[in-house]
């Protein structure tokens, strides 16, 4: 399975893994799965940090990378896609996601009702 981590989802993987559902958990750990953090979460975590309204790691990037968690990056056809989506979510951030998660053809982790409610694959974080 090719997983697509959530902001929340991938710093509580990386600070406190008990709040992650165990389908998650088992999931983002098994070695058979990949298991991707889109460049736009990245920037959304260092946003609420630099905001002071998140505490992560000095080195985000080399956390993640131990981790094994690869970067997904944001792609014209990521971003034309999110232009099709209902507007059901109306943060940036999440539609991106979502678009990059139909495109790719990725299972999202997260605990976003209204993610859930697309079409998109997802594990309750």
């Amino acid at each position: 399975m090719r997983l697509l981590l959530d902001s929340h989802a991938a710093l509580w993987w990386l600070s406190d893994p008990e709040k992650l559902s165990d389908e998650a958990r088992l999931a983002i750990a098994s070695i058979e799965n990949e298991v991707y953090l889109s460049s736009a979460s990245l920037w959304e975590i260092h946003l609420k940090a630099g905001k002071g309204k998140l505490n992560i790691p000095p080195s985000l990037i080399d956390a993640l990378s131990e981790q094994e968690i690869d970067e997904l990056k944001i792609t014209w056809k990521h971003t034309e896609r999110t232009r099709t989506l209902p507007l059901i979510h109306l943060d940036p951030f999440d539609r991106l996601l979502i678009a990059q998660a139909q495109e790719e053809g990725l299972t999202l982790v997260t605990r976003d009702e209204l993610i859930q409610q697309y079409k998109v694959p997802t594990i309750k974080a």
